[in-house]
């Protein structure tokens, strides 16, 4: 599995802003420094997260970028969306031959339900998830999992 250079960028660059300044203008520039990417890259990938929504842009002394909507309202699969980026499991398709190059391939179905777990994975995060998160690491507070103990591991008294 791999994600495009495009969506991790993205996904970068937007959580940088929500973790600035959600509400004021944060410039390619600033992002840039902060994150090590390239300005201009991040031109082209925040003319896109604009044309979807999800950015709004300023010029002049006290531009930049913003977020569009409150953080809790921006889901990681949109960033991706709006920046063109795909994650999937494999290039297996169903109208293409399979593997042997013989009708569907047999293991399609497998990748097809792997490639709509991630997506409802991604949904489900939103920029504030990822923000709060990251707030919380940076304090030294890591979030504990709680797992429900399996019948093996419970002892019978």
């Amino acid at each position: 599995m791999k994600l495009t250079t495009k969506g991790r960028f993205a996904v970068t660059a937007m959580l940088d802003i929500a973790l600035q300044a959600p509400q004021e203008h944060v410039t390619i520039a600033e992002i840039s420094a902060r994150r090590h990417l390239s300005p201009s890259y991040l031109e082209q990938l925040f003319g896109k997260l604009r044309k979807a929504g999800l950015v709004e842009g300023n010029r002049g002394p006290k531009g930049g970028y913003r977020l569009a909507k409150s953080s809790d309202q921006i889901r990681v699969d949109e960033i991706l969306d709006a920046v063109d980026s795909t994650l999937k499991t494999s290039e297996c398709t169903k109208s293409r031959a399979g593997c042997d190059g013989q009708g569907e391939c047999i293991t399609f179905d497998l990748w097809d339900s792997l490639n709509e777990e991630m997506r409802k994975f991604l949904h489900d995060i939103s920029l504030k998830d990822l923000a709060e998160k990251k707030l919380l690491k940076d304090q030294g507070i890591q979030q504990v999992k709680i797992v429900k103990p399996s019948k093996s591991n419970c002892s019978k008294k």
